[in-house]
């Protein structure tokens, strides 16, 4: 999972081992974030198979006209690009081969999707998918919360107590959520129009497809919403 998140932030523009670090919190949104201690052994090993390579230097700005021949000769020599050997910011860069790489790795997940973390990364670098690799993809995923869902309806009715019902209600209510968005992509995706940004109610905050999951549950697979007891005299 990392190989193909580094590969594919790579894609987009060359980065040093700091900014790759933090572009994969940022905009990946790993949650524990990613060590060093972690990043540098992958980036080796994708340097090892011919897939990322050290850029030796950046496109350097130009240098500024400041109307004196003698400042713009300083300017020219204060400019120094980023290099393989300046203090440790090796700047890598993607090879043909990584190109490769990525679209295998990216191919491959493709066929799970129960893991949380390797779906979100799927989707942030699912626009380099064929459009029909995206709607497997996210029918997987809709697919795999339908199933969640119905085991949560089952532990809701289960649970011993109002504080173990209500973990489980707000993982029900997290999956009901993830639902509604993912139909809302597989339609934009079969329309072939770019998804709309959520809209949320101004009072709850939830989506209309989200509220009306409360309200009715799924529209699909046949499932209803379970009963849940208002009152300690209801349990009883």
């Amino acid at each position: 999972m990392l190989e193909l998140a580094i590969l594919g932030l790579l894609k987009e523009q060359e980065l040093h081992g700091y900014e790759l670090k933090k572009r994969l919190v940022e905009t990946l949104g790993f949650a524990s974030g990613v060590s060093f201690g972690s990043l540098y052994p992958a980036l080796a090993r994708l340097e090892a198979a011919g897939a990322v390579k050290a850029v030796e230097s950046r496109v350097a700005p130009p240098v500024p006209a400041t109307g004196s021949l003698g400042g713009e000769l300083a300017a020219l020599r204060a400019r120094k690009p980023v290099t393989r050997g300046s203090r440790g910011k090796k700047v890598y860069g993607i090879t043909e081969r990584g190109e490769q790489l990525f679209e295998e790795l990216l191919a491959a997940e493709t066929q799970s999707s129960d893991d949380d973390r390797v779906f979100n990364l799927r989707l942030a670098f699912a626009r380099y998918l064929p459009p029909d690799a995206r709607i497997g993809m996210l029918e997987r995923r809709r697919a795999h919360l339908v199933e969640r869902l119905i085991q949560l309806r089952v532990r809701v009715q289960a649970a011993r107590d109002t504080y173990a019902r209500s973990l489980v209600e707000h993982d029900r209510e997290a999956a009901e959520h993830d639902l509604s968005w993912i139909e809302r992509l597989i339609a934009a995706e079969r329309a072939g129009r770019q998804p709309e940004p959520e809209r949320r109610s101004p009072t709850t905050g939830a989506t209309g497809a989200v509220s009306r999951i409360a309200r009715h549950g799924p529209t699909i697979s046949g499932l209803r919403p379970v009963h849940h007891p208002t009152s300690p005299e209801e349990d009883d």
